[in-house]
């Protein structure tokens, strides 16, 4: 099989290996598409600890829907030509690998496979390119769920990408009324428009005047803010913890999902007095595949849009190339024939 090698900063070796074949209890699948993540792009561009264990010489990808070409003897319930979507936590038996459980290669060895544990069967309902975006969708839902939601809330995300896309959706899949999505880059922003949301350029634009315009206004530490309950940070920008200090109103809370190594500093006074909430979300949990499944069978939002570019495995620098490029796209995927 054709397998990438990841061989560190802007390095990326596409090799021969031989097909894995399974045991008694193992299944292999074939990677139908494979979606780019961030954390791809941030080692690809700096090098290794950059958030997943992507190590020297190692296969790496972990955003994929593939196709079940062999099962071991003792597996009864996942048949050959099923469509599944391996969940990246056990897919290789190990939470530590859930980057790198071979995304970016044709084939993945998937051991002591059980579905709706190591692999959850993908309705046909959702299509390839669609179903390649259940793991970072799987992410945005964990952070919109850390939230604790009421129906009603009005929320804030900042950053246009997948993960924040997905944080907006399952916000209105839970109950939120007004979602905001918040980016400098004009060419995503015109996409989450597109998606049915309220958006702003806030690197052009007055955050705090079109928020209070947008949501109305409520009580913070320091006077009349927007009328928002909800932040969520899905870009990682230094700045954005202080924003949210600054504008969140009495009782609101912030989401940090964004993968960003390094210190920022809290005011905790201002924490205080203003009864602000900062959590943290990282992965995904079984309830969060169920409910993205449950989002993108609805068909209400058109999800594959935010797909932009498709690349074959072969050229997959220049894939996370174009992905790192936030002016002209947002997500990239990677198609692999079919044979």
């Amino acid at each position: 099989m054709k397998a990438a090698l990841y061989q560190g900063e802007r390095n990326i070796e596409i090799v021969d290996l031989p097909t894995p074949t399974p045991g008694d209890d193992d299944i292999v699948i074939k990677n139908i598409y494979s979606s780019i993540c961030g954390t791809d792009v941030a080692v690809y561009t700096h090098g290794p600890n950059q958030g997943h264990r992507i190590t020297i010489g190692g296969e790496f990808g972990h955003e994929t829907v593939s196709r079940v070409v062999e099962v071991g003897r003792n597996v009864k319930d996942i048949q050959v030509g099923k469509r599944v979507y391996p969940y990246p936590r056990l897919a290789k038996g190990d939470p530590r690998r859930a980057g790198t459980i071979g995304g970016f290669s044709e084939y993945i060895l998937v051991p002591n496979a059980k579905i709706n544990e190591e692999v959850y069967a993908v309705p046909e309902t959702i299509s390839d390119k669609v179903a390649s975006l259940i793991e970072p969708f799987t992410v945005g839902c964990r952070a919109a769920r850390r939230a604790e939601p009421k129906k009603g809330e009005n929320a804030i995300v900042f950053g246009a990408g997948t993960i924040g896309i997905a944080a907006a959706i399952s916000l209105k899949y839970f109950g939120c009324d007004k979602v905001m999505i918040c980016d400098y880059s004009d060419f995503r922003l015109k996409i989450a428009k597109g998606l049915g949301f309220e958006i702003c350029n806030n690197g052009k634009e007055d955050l705090k005047t079109k928020t209070k315009e947008y949501f109305g206004e409520a009580i913070s530490a320091l006077g009349m803010t927007c009328d928002t309950d909800i932040y969520i940070d899905a870009a990682g920008a230094d700045e954005i913890i202080a924003t949210y200090q600054a504008m969140g109103s009495v009782g609101s809370r912030m989401v940090v999902v964004a993968v960003k190594a390094g210190m920022r500093s809290v005011d905790v006074l201002a924490m205080t007095f203003g009864q602000h909430a900062l959590i943290g979300s990282g992965g995904y949990t079984p309830e969060d595949v169920r409910d993205i499944m449950n989002i993108m069978e609805s068909g209400k939002w058109d999800i594959e849009s935010i797909i932009t570019h498709e690349f074959s495995q072969d050229r997959l620098a220049e894939a996370i190339e174009m992905a790192s490029d936030t002016e002209h796209a947002l997500n990239v995927v990677i198609k692999y024939e079919m044979k």
